[in-house]
């Protein structure tokens, strides 16, 4: 899978992540490249969307 966003974005993005849900805590954003698909669970379950929710989001976001 392609990362789902530059790691040089990650911190504006994990930034507007928790404006927009602030039940998420550092923890559930740790990104780590090449573990994009157990992030994107990780906020599926935590978020109660579809991973193709989350990805569309990160990618307008990144």
């Amino acid at each position: 899978m392609e990362n789902i966003t530059s790691f040089n974005n990650w911190e504006q993005t994990k930034k507007q992540l928790k404006e927009q849900y602030p039940q998420l805590t550092e923890d559930d954003l740790c990104y780590e490249i090449g573990k994009e698909e157990e992030l994107l669970k990780h906020l599926q379950e935590k978020l109660g969307k579809t991973k193709t929710e989350i990805r569309n989001w990160l990618h307008i976001m990144g």
